[in-house]
C-alpha cells in the first residue's frame, strides 16, 4: 500500500480509502447491510494496509456507521483514521449539533472522530452552517478532542468551491473527481485551489458510480490497443493517483475480489507516475464516454425515495447503460424491473424534491421524461 502526506497536516494515510456507502450492492439494492460480510470486507481492507475509512450519518439508512462501528472493535479502531459527517438537515442549532456528534460517536464506538466533514455543502448551506454556529462548534469539538479535524465534502460549481474554501480555515476537503469530471464541479481547478493552500484532498466518486469502472466497447477498444494492458479499474485509479494534491481516493468494494484488487493497484501509483502517452489515452478515454453518456448520475440515492414511486437512479442507470453498451432496451432486464415494479417516469408529477436533493444539480424532471421516451 502507498501511503501519502496529507497536505499541511503532515499526517500519512493510505491512498486507497475504503469508502462504507455501497455495502451489499446498496445504495442500487435494498439498501439492507449483511453485518458479517460488510465487517469483513473492512477488516480485510485494513489488514491489507488501508488507514482511511470514510461513512456518513446518513449513509445506508443510518447504518453505515453503526455497522463500521462493530467492524473497529478488538483493536482496528487504532489502526484507522475514521471520516464522517454531519448532514444540514439533521441540525438546527447548538444543542442538535451536540446530540448528532454523539449519537455518531456512540453508533462509530469511538470516543473522536478524525475528520469531520459538513455534508455536501454548496454556497447555501455553508451560509445556514454559519447561521447555525458549526464553525465555532467544530472549533470547540477540536479543543475538546472529539474531532481532530474540520473539513467539509463538495458537489456544487467551482466559484461555490472556491468561495467556501477561502472562507474558513479548513483541515480538508472531499471532492467528487475523476477523468470525466475535470471540468465539473470543483473540477480540475479545485484541487490545484486546494493543493496550492496545503489543503489535502480526498477524492470520492472516482469510478463515477461504478461506470468507469466497466468500460463499454468503443473504449475497450481503445484500453485494447494500447500497448500497456491494465483494466478500466487501473486506469481510472492510476488517472486519479497521477495527481499530487490528491491524499486518499475512496472506494467502495461489496466483495472480497474488490478489496484484493483495489490493494494491488494502490501499491503500485505514485503522483507523477503516467506518461505522455498514457495521458493522451484518458483524454481519448474520456472523449469516447462522453459520447455515449446520456446524464452524469452517480448513483448516489440522495434524491430517494421519490414521494411519487419512480426509481430515479435505476432508470438513469438504464438510460446510460443502454447508451453505453449499446443494448436493446426491449431486452434490458433493468428496465423491466421498472416496469413490473411501476416505478417508471410517467409516475412523475415535476414535484421538483429530486432536484433540490441532487448534489450534481442535475435537471433530473425533464431528464426522466427523455430517457423514458427513449427507453419506450
Amino acid at each position: 500500500m502507498k501511503y501519502r502526506t496529507m497536505g499541511k497536516l503532515g499526517i500519512k494515510a493510505s491512498a486507497f480509502g475504503l469508502g462504507c456507502m455501497r455495502f451489499n450492492g446498496a445504495p442500487s439494492g435494498d439498501g439492507v447491510i449483511d453485518e458479517e460480510k460488510a465487517v469483513a470486507l473492512i477488516r480485510q481492507a485494513i489488514d491489507g494496509g488501508v488507514s482511511y475509512i470514510d461513512t456518513a450519518y446518513v449513509y445506508l439508512d443510518k447504518t453505515s456507521e453503526t455497522v463500521l462501528g462493530k467492524a473497529l472493535r478488538d483493536g482496528y479502531r487504532e489502526k484507522v483514521t475514521i471520516a464522517t459527517k454531519m448532514p444540514l438537515h439533521a441540525v438546527h442549532d447548538r444543542a442538535s449539533m451536540e446530540a448528532l456528534l454523539a449519537e455518531e460517536l456512540e453508533k462509530l464506538q469511538t470516543d473522536h472522530i478524525d475528520f469531520y466533514l459538513m455534508h455536501g455543502i454548496n454556497r447555501e448551506s455553508w451560509e445556514k452552517f454559519k447561521a447555525i454556529g458549526a464553525p465555532k462548534f467544530f472549533d470547540d469539538m477540536k479543543k475538546a478532542g472529539k474531532i481532530r479535524y474540520k473539513c467539509f465534502s463538495f458537489h456544487g460549481p467551482y466559484e461555490e468551491f472556491e468561495y467556501i474554501l477561502n472562507d474558513w480555515d479548513w483541515d480538508m476537503v472531499q471532492i467528487q473527481y475523476n477523468f470525466m469530471d475535470v471540468n465539473n464541479q470543483a473540477g480540475t481547478r479545485g484541487l490545484e485551489l486546494a493543493g496550492s493552500k496545503g489543503i489535502p484532498v480526498v477524492i470520492m466518486e472516482g469510478l463515477l458510480g461504478g461506470r468507469l469502472s466497466r468500460a463499454p466497447e468503443n473504449v475497450q477498444a481503445l484500453y485494447d490497443a494500447f500497448p500497456v494492458k491494465r483494466s478500466a479499474v487501473e486506469w481510472a485509479f492510476r488517472w486519479l493517483c497521477n495527481h499530487p494534491e490528491v491524499s486518499v481516493v475512496l472506494s467502495g468494494c461489496n466483495e472480497r475480489s474488490q478489496i484484493e484488487e483495489n490493494l494491488r493497484i494502490f501499491d503500485t501509483v505514485e503522483p507523477g507516475i503516467m506518461d505522455y502517452e498514457e495521458l493522451r489515452l484518458m483524454e481519448d478515454v474520456r472523449a469516447a464516454y462522453l459520447s455515449r453518456t446520456k446524464i452524469g448520475c452517480t448513483g448516489c440515492r440522495y434524491c430517494m425515495p421519490c414521494p411519487n414511486g419512480v426509481n430515479i437512479p435505476e432508470l438513469f442507470s438504464v438510460w446510460n447503460n443502454v447508451s453505453l453498451y449499446q443494448i436493446d432496451p426491449a431486452k434490458d432486464w433493468g428496465l423491466r424491473r421498472i416496469r413490473e415494479k411501476d416505478a417508471g417516469a410517467d409516475r412523475c408529477i415535476g414535484c421538483g424534491a429530486c432536484e433540490a436533493a441532487c448534489p450534481q444539480g442535475l435537471p433530473i424532471i425533464d431528464k426522466l421524461q427523455e430517457a423514458w421516451a427513449e427507453l419506450n
